[in-house]
């Protein structure tokens, strides 16, 4: 170590002074020769003298280094056995070569060299060899405390012995937890046709009825400890603590069960819409949080919790059929308000989702019809169809009425004064042209899905009803109030008719009052029923396939049946859903859900309920969508792979 020591402070100097001496007695040897014999004697008695004085300072060196090194170890072990922090060392196995007395006093049974830090502690030796150690610190918990291990290494390579330091921070971590868990959580609470459920009641019986639903709703409340505040006759605002929240997800909201055990003399039971708010920085956000969860809830039906955290949105319940709103006055005041859109709009301009099936044809077929009659130009993206709507579109290009362009295209005919009207979706990702949505001002969304995040929330007109059988269903009442004269063609009321049939698997699913009228509207307006079951027909190939996934089905417990097609199809997405409707004529089965493979190697999962099963928050999981008898959604992973995460979200829902 002295020789270290002198090498790198003493010899580069010493070393620069003779190389000079040297020139110098060389010059002089030069010019005379004489003078230059004495001064090299001189730079040789100098050279001699350095020497013998450099080893002299070595040896104090050495002596100097060896006291202080002796210094230090006795230091450095008395530090390390009366460091006022627990602390050990490990080697690069893990095992423990040398611990304190702070240390001890944890864990009383750990023994030096023979001891895996793993067996003792419960953490892995490696751990503290990874890069990010630094960043996320080890916590251990033992007898009640917890500590923060912090690593110091003896060398930089890391690939030596490392000194462990156990920091208690249990009274950090405790605070930690008392402010999480006494965060507020904001929710909103809404009776779900609550107006109708109560006129619907006898008058000796709305006031029973009226004050059963509070008190359901108010004992919930407490046992939460919540402060709650009833704002209008049929919606509430609560403010609880976040450590009930876990509670409340445990027992998954079983407030959505309890209420429905009302009795009333409607013919649906009561149920709520809650909207919950999570993690929000202040009070302001959580509350923002709150009543966009609520909003969702409203929008996908009812008789559901969405709880809305940072960057997550969660579902609970929705195990109703939506209740049908038997006043059509929203269907009015919709019907004026896209009217009065048009007549301020140079275009219109209609797109559906991508690949449009029949309900989302024939409701841009009815939007387009209704531009038409307000004497404004109409034009219908789309840019590729299915089979099964192979014969609707011909017959629609053929007579010549409508203008179908592609996304391409459309791009280039908007302008900041075109309406454009999306029907049957609601979320960007999923329409004929996204980049439509941010060309206009002026945007309308038509739609009957459950409301589900990431939707378009720059629409200047949205109507949303989940209830609805289809978007046709909503399009045909719109045509009913929107106040023109002019009938519509044979054509889009045969092809509303079509998309109302298609989306209610032949008027036997989702199919209420207000269906059986618009069909019948839109019979008088002539639409032929044997020509729209001629839409439906397939070709031989198709009937064979559609029996094969048939054959293929496999039942699982609570009558939910799951099968897939074996090659790729063009059309696979109509294959599955036309087999997952057959599958549910078979006698047991709930639901039933179909999967296959397009041209593209995308994996098409198409999901049918007979409305006890909400396959919609399974096909969520599964980043789709729908409503609660028909979902579907498109996977990067294969069929198999696909199958198997399917039966563990089923089980994991029941």
């Amino acid at each position: 170590m002295g020789d270290k020591i002198l090498k790198n402070l003493v010899f580069p100097y010493l070393r620069i002074s003779i190389i000079i001496l040297i020139f110098f007695a060389l010059v002089l040897l030069y010019f005379n020769i004489w003078v230059g014999i004495v001064a090299s004697a001189l730079v040789a008695c100098v050279i001699f003298y350095f020497i013998k004085s450099t080893d002299d300072q070595r040896k104090v060196a050495n002596i100097y280094v060896k006291n202080i090194a002796n210094e230090l170890d006795n230091t450095i072990s008395y530090s390390i056995i009366n460091h006022p922090l627990p602390l050990c060392m490990i080697n690069n196995k893990g095992k423990l070569t040398l611990f304190n007395k702070k240390f001890k006093e944890i864990y009383p049974n750990a023994e030096m060299l023979s001891m895996d830090i793993v067996q003792l502690t419960g953490i892995k030796g490696q751990d503290f060899y990874t890069e990010d150690i630094a960043e996320k610190p080890i916590l251990v918990t033992t007898n009640g405390k917890t500590y923060k291990v912090l690593a110091s290494y003896l060398e930089e390579d890391r690939d030596s012995s490392v000194v462990l330091y156990w920091v208690d921070v249990t009274n950090f971590e405790l605070l930690k937890v008392l402010y999480k868990d006494e965060k507020n959580c904001f929710a909103y609470i809404d009776v779900d046709n609550y107006d109708e459920l109560i006129a619907s009641s006898p008058d000796d019986r709305k006031s029973i009825i009226a004050a059963e639903i509070e008190k359901v709703i108010r004992t919930w409340a407490s046992k939460l400890s919540a402060s709650i505040t009833r704002y209008r006759a049929h919606q509430y605002f609560i403010v609880f603590e976040n450590k009930y929240f876990e509670k409340l997800e445990a027992n998954k909201f079983d407030i959505l069960d309890e209420i429905r055990e009302i009795e009333t003399d409607a013919d649906f039971p009561v149920s709520l819409s809650i909207g919950i708010g999570v993690g929000g920085k202040n009070p302001a956000q959580q509350d923002e949080y709150a009543a966009a969860a609520l909003d969702l809830a409203l929008g996908r039906g009812g008789d559901q919790a969405v709880v809305k955290k940072v960057s997550k949105i969660e579902y609970y319940g929705g195990r109703l059929q939506t209740v049908e709103k038997r006043n059509k006055g929203k269907s009015r005041i919709m019907a004026h308000a896209l009217r009065q859109l048009i007549d301020q709009s140079s275009q219109v301009i209609v797109m559906g989702h991508k690949r449009p099936d029949m309900d989302s044809f024939g409701a841009a077929l009815g939007i387009s019809r209704i531009a038409r009659n307000r004497n404004k130009e109409s034009v219908i993206v789309i840019n590729s169809y299915n089979d099964s709507l192979t014969q609707m579109y011909n017959r629609a290009v053929t007579e010549g009425e409508y203008k179908f362009v592609n996304s391409e295209n459309a791009l280039t005919l908007v302008d900041k004064d075109t309406l454009i009207v999306v029907v049957d979706c609601h979320r960007p990702s999923l329409v004929e042209c996204s980049d439509l949505l941010n060309k206009s001002d002026k945007l309308v969304v038509i739609d009957h899905h459950r409301k589900t995040e990431g939707f378009i929330d720059n629409a200047t007109l949205t109507y949303m009803e989940a209830y609805a059988s289809s978007t046709c269903e909503l399009v045909t009442e719109i045509l009913q109030y929107v106040g023109d004269k002019k009938e519509i063609d044979k054509l889009e009321a045969e092809a509303l008719l079509a998309g109302i049939t298609v989306d209610t698997n032949r008027f036997s699913i989702k199919t209420g009052v207000r269906t059986f009228e618009a069909a019948s509207w839109l019979r008088r307006m002539g639409a032929d029923t044997a020509t729209v079951r001629q839409f439906f027909q397939t070709d031989l190939d198709d009937f064979k396939k559609r029996a094969e996934i048939i054959s293929n089905a496999i039942l699982l417990p609570n009558g939910i049946a799951i099968s897939n097609s074996t090659s790729r199809q063009v059309d696979v997405q109509v294959l599955n859903s036309q087999a997952a409707d057959e599958i549910l004529n078979i006698k047991g089965i709930r639901a039933s859900f179909v999967a296959g493979q397009n041209e593209e190697g995308i994996t098409v999962i198409s999901a049918r309920s007979l409305g006890e099963i909400n396959v919609q928050t399974i096909m969520e999981k599964l980043g789709g969508g729908g409503n609660l008898t028909k979902a579907g959604a498109q996977v990067d992973i294969s069929v198999e792979e696909t199958l198997i995460r399917l039966q563990e979200i089923i089980e994991e829902i029941d």
